[in-house]
């Protein structure tokens, strides 16, 4: 009898315990911070960007104890449904991942003025949308000066994927950059007018390649890395856009401009989690404020006069000697 109500008592124990770790575990999932992400058009996979974004959203859930779920247009025919669908869910954050996402975050923000939204590439007034952008001119002038300093045709090549004052931001930086170490050289541009085309971005690298071309800077997401493709089966060098593109093209790619979108990310969706909000309406990152970079430099050898002469330009961009109009 008395071995019966030890026994007893010990399961009653034991379920009193289950339903608190089980009430514990209910409790930290519902706190848990719920991140919704709208992806731009090429979505996973474009290798740059939206991977990039991709990343940052991984190191957060790891690091952060959040939870995150993303729309793409192919499965929502609209960015418009994909941000209403995340509204809808109950997200504490939503994010636009792209320029082009500014459009349907300005319909559909002022629906929930509580939601805070944040717009990645681009800046919109509505006031519960951050923004964050970055300085692509500053890491793409690093590569026009790198360009310079190597091309043997004093002919460079610029690709870019939609004429759109972000892109232009990437070939201002490239031609001042080329320009500031070699004022003879050309450097031819063309827009592709699509992000997601690899086929097109051979055919207009060969093009340039035609031209005299030795090095081509696509800034053109998956468009890009069709040219990057060509520029190697051509035997010239490329550089990388967003991410470190190096293992696309081994033979070809110099360096890659860096866009710390996965930082970024990590960054604001920290503060949102320890704050509550995000203090900053407007944030801007270039090299000071670790928003661009450049990739480790391959395949060829620059001499110490060389590298100390791309380790002066980042430093006169970072302290403002250098400014890029």
């Amino acid at each position: 009898m008395k071995k019966s109500i030890i026994l007893y008592m010990a399961i009653i124990f034991s379920l009193i315990l289950t339903g608190c770790s089980n009430k514990e575990k209910s409790t930290d999932a519902k706190e848990r911070v719920k991140i919704g992400v709208m992806l731009s058009d090429d979505g996973l996979g474009d290798q740059s960007f939206s991977d990039l974004g991709l990343i940052g959203l991984e190191q957060a859930r790891d690091e952060l104890n959040i939870s995150f779920d993303y729309r793409e247009i192919q499965h929502t025919n609209t960015y418009e449904n994909g941000l209403e669908e995340l509204v809808a869910q109950g997200n504490d954050l939503i994010i636009g991942l792209g320029f082009s996402l500014q459009e349907a975050l300005e319909t559909i923000a002022p629906k929930y003025p509580d939601t805070t939204f944040v717009l990645i590439d681009s800046v919109s007034d509505v006031p519960n949308i951050y923004n964050v952008t970055f300085k692509e001119d500053e890491g793409s002038y690093l590569l026009g000066a790198l360009a310079a300093l190597r091309t043997e045709s004093n002919v460079v090549g610029f690709i870019g994927g939609m004429d759109t004052p972000l892109i232009q931001k990437f070939e201002r930086g490239f031609t001042a950059g080329v320009k500031s170490q070699n004022p003879e050289a050309q450097v031819l541009t063309t827009y592709a007018n699509s992000f997601g085309d690899d086929k097109l971005g051979a055919s207009i690298a060969k093009e340039m390649i035609a031209a005299g071309a030795d090095f081509i800077y696509p800034a053109a997401g998956f468009t890009g890395v069709g040219a990057i493709l060509e520029a190697q089966k051509a035997g010239i060098y490329s550089f990388g856009v967003d991410s470190d593109q190096y293992y696309l093209a081994e033979n070809s790619i110099v360096s890659s401009m860096l866009k710390q979108v996965d930082i970024a990310i990590f960054n604001t969706i920290k503060e949102f989690v320890e704050t509550g909000k995000i203090s900053e309406k407007n944030q801007v990152l270039g090299i000071k404020e670790n928003g661009v970079n450049l990739a480790p430099i391959r395949v060829i050898n620059l001499s110490p006069a060389e590298q100390s002469k791309l380790d002066k330009l980042q430093e006169d961009i970072s302290n403002g000697s250098i400014t890029i109009q």
